[in-house]
């Protein structure tokens, strides 16, 4: 009978000691807050990948297009 106690006291002991280190090694990574600046980049990025896209489409289409695109732009 004392011996299962103090085989029990000694595994309890092992757990913590096992527990304690992996939760020192390991520590919990904070979840990742809202960075405003990265959601400006983003809209940034957005609104330049819009103007390439007018600028591939400008530079690959035919020049009679180009020239009543460029018009339109002057009449803005």
């Amino acid at each position: 009978m004392p011996y299962e106690f103090i085989l029990g006291v000694i595994a309890i002991v092992m757990i913590a000691h096992v527990i304690k280190t992996i939760a020192k090694n390991n520590p919990r990574v904070p979840a990742p807050r809202p960075d405003p600046e990265a959601a400006r980049l983003r809209e940034e990025v957005t609104v330049l990948k819009d103007r390439i896209a007018v600028l591939e489409r400008i530079a690959t289409d035919k020049s009679s297009r180009l020239e009543r695109e460029i018009e339109e732009l002057r009449d803005r």
